[in-house]
């Protein structure tokens, strides 16, 4: 940021914008005889349609006042102009201007402080209307114009950073920003044509914009400041080098030679594109060949069915509204002239024919099979028609699950996404499988299929209860297993409790009379589900079906040992530890959904001695 104390005054400087415009008019009075030492071609073909204009110059503006006295200094401009030469004596022009004007305020903020001032640049675009005084193509073009244009004023960055400075803010109050305001430029100058391609443009223009305040208070407040609603006034003086766009005026063509002796009239060929011709859809017919020797405009005269139809075109197009035969005819002929009578022609007709369409039609919707379990899936096919004259496509939505290939003739419906219940109960749905054929003109069809979905619960296995040899007492970890995993889904009334007793080899009585540890282990289990009391649950004992087989073993093992990686460890009492070896000694425990099958080592049910049970009560 720097310091400045000289003031410069603009006021007058209007009267510079005033000599340039007369300069403009009053120039060397040979300018328009100029003018006629270069021919014009109607001034349309002049090679200065398009001009575009590099320049450089000074900007010069009026200080405002009011306040602290805001001046922006004296600075170089450049910039660009595209003109568009539109009509022989008016241009459309746009512009930019690129200046370099840093503010100074003439007035210190507060007595006894020096004068404050920062860079500043300004972005001007302008769009203006040019009048000449010489037609389009004339060596010199004095011109008048005034227009709109758009002020950009920036602070530099520099500015901003320092007036955002903690040290300034009592000066800036942190603010220094961007204005933009609409201005009106005014002015004149001349552009002279030094080469076909090249010349000179000198402007002078004047500007009226409202002054910017850069976003700093409009008041006295200790700091900078700058009240609003001012004008601001200045100047561009600029000079600059135009390159000239256009086409060069080209030489008279020869005259046409006289005409000789005249040929026939040629009407061409009639022809189609490949493809089947639809009811309803556009048809093309071309015209290929058609020529006069005389060089005559041709004109076409189309019939259908010896109907006039088309324009005046080598190519007719129609659409038809019925299926069957079609007869295209075509006449051309060529104008009248005083040397060569109007003539006809016909081509050879030709003949269509047009296949019908039909809306799409759905049949044979059929899901195989139509009854399916849960998880299983489906075959869904459909038989589609539509006509030569059209395509068709299929699409697949079903009620509830999944499609596989819903966009062919045959899909596939998976069940697995199929809601139902969770729990023991035995459960159907059916399921609407819709398919819909669509043809390319958007007519459709639809069909529906049903399947039926049966839910059948799986049965639950639980780990088996293990005992010690010879030995039907129900463990710690039994008990667990039995109260703590069983007995709550036991409360689902659509499962019922199945209990498989099972002994070792070693454990056959060696007098061989027949063991009855395994009914017995069923018995303690039956009664820790049952007995109600103590630490036992309350099941409901019509619920539960119990079996006994002896050294039969024909489900896998499933041991639920305490302390393996099936369960957490914990302390058992001693003689209540069980191992691997113990793994047939044990009773199966299952949740089966009523209805279902039973596990394959349940033969048949049997019964428990009930005064056993009142007597056993709830096992310790």
């Amino acid at each position: 940021m720097m310091k400045t104390h000289a003031v410069y005054s603009c006021s007058g400087y209007r009267w510079w914008i005033l000599a340039a415009a007369l300069m403009a008019l009053v120039f060397v009075p040979g300018a328009a005889g100029q003018q006629a030492a270069k021919p014009s071609s109607g001034g349309d073909e002049l090679p200065d349609k398009v001009e575009l204009n590099a320049f450089g110059g000074g900007s010069f503006f009026q200080g405002v006042s009011s306040g602290l006295g805001t001046k922006l200094v004296n600075g170089g401009a450049f910039g660009f102009r595209v003109t568009e030469n539109i009509w022989r004596y008016v241009g459309l022009e746009q512009a930019f201007t690129y200046s370099t004007n840093n503010v100074r305020f003439e007035s210190p903020a507060r007595p006894g402080l020096p004068q404050n001032d920062f860079g500043h640049r300004i972005y001007q675009y302008s769009l203006n209307p040019v009048f000449y005084w010489t037609e389009r193509g004339s060596r010199i073009r004095p011109f008048l114009t005034v227009g709109l244009s758009a002020m950009y004023f920036a602070p530099t960055d520099s500015a901003k950073g320092w007036a955002r400075s903690p040290l300034n803010v009592n000066l800036f109050a942190q603010n220094l920003d961007a204005n933009i305001h609409p201005a009106m430029n005014y002015g004149g100058g001349l552009k002279w044509h030094l080469t076909e391609r090249w010349g000179l443009r000198f402007d002078a223009r004047g500007i009226w914009t409202k002054n910017p305040t850069f976003r700093l208070a409009d008041y006295p407040n200790g700091g900078l400041y700058i009240p609003r609603g001012d004008k601001l006034h200045g100047i561009q003086t600029t000079a600059g080098i135009t390159y000239y766009f256009g086409r060069k005026a080209e030489a008279p063509a020869p005259p046409p030679p006289p005409p000789g002796p005249l040929a026939a009239l040629n009407a061409g060929t009639l022809s189609v594109g490949p493809g089947t011709l639809c009811q309803g859809r556009a048809i093309t017919v071309r015209n290929t060949g058609a020529s006069d020797p005389a060089g005559r405009a041709l004109t076409y005269k189309w019939k259908v069915n010896g109907q006039p139809m088309g324009g005046n075109s080598p190519e007719l197009s129609f659409t038809p509204d019925r299926a069957g035969d079609y007869k295209i005819e075509l006449d051309v002929e060529a104008e009248n002239n005083p040397n060569h009578p109007v003539r006809v022609a016909s081509a050879p007709p030709l003949s269509l024919n047009v296949q019908p369409y039909n809306p799409p039609t759905v049949s044979n919707v059929m899901a195989n099979p139509a009854a399916i379990q849960y998880g299983q899936t489906s075959t869904l096919s459909a038989q589609g028609t539509g006509s030569a004259c059209s395509t068709i496509q299929f699409q697949w939505t079903v009620t509830e699950g999944t499609v596989q290939n819903p966009a062919s003739a045959t899909a596939t419906f998976d069940s697995k996404a199929v809601k139902f219940e969770q729990g023991g109960k035995i459960q159907s749905k059916t399921v609407t499988a819709t398919v819909r054929v669509t043809d390319d003109r958007g007519a459709s069809a639809t069909g529906t299929a049903q399947i039926k979905v049966d839910f059948i619960p799986a049965s639950i296995r639980y780990s088996d209860v293990i005992f010690s040899k010879n030995s039907a007492r129900v463990n710690n970890c039994g008990k667990r297993i039995l109260l703590e995993e069983v007995a709550p889904k036991a409360a689902d009334p659509d499962y019922e409790v199945v209990l498989v007793g099972h002994i070792d080899q070693d454990e056959v009585s060696k007098t061989k009379k027949p063991s009855d540890l395994d009914m017995r282990r069923v018995m303690n289990a039956y009664a820790v589900l049952t007995a109600g009391g103590g630490t036992c649950a309350n099941v409901d004992k019509s619920r539960i079906k119990v079996t006994w087989v002896g050294t039969e073993q024909v489900s896998d093992m499933q041991p639920g040992l305490c302390g393996t990686a099936a369960r957490s460890a914990s302390r058992e009492r001693a003689g209540q530890m069980v191992s691997t070896a113990d793994q047939n000694r044990r009773v199966e425990v299952w949740l089966v959904p009523k209805g279902t099958k039973m596990p394959a080592a349940f033969k048949d049910a049997k019964q428990l001695d009930e005064k056993l049970l009142k007597k056993l009560g709830c096992p310790k």
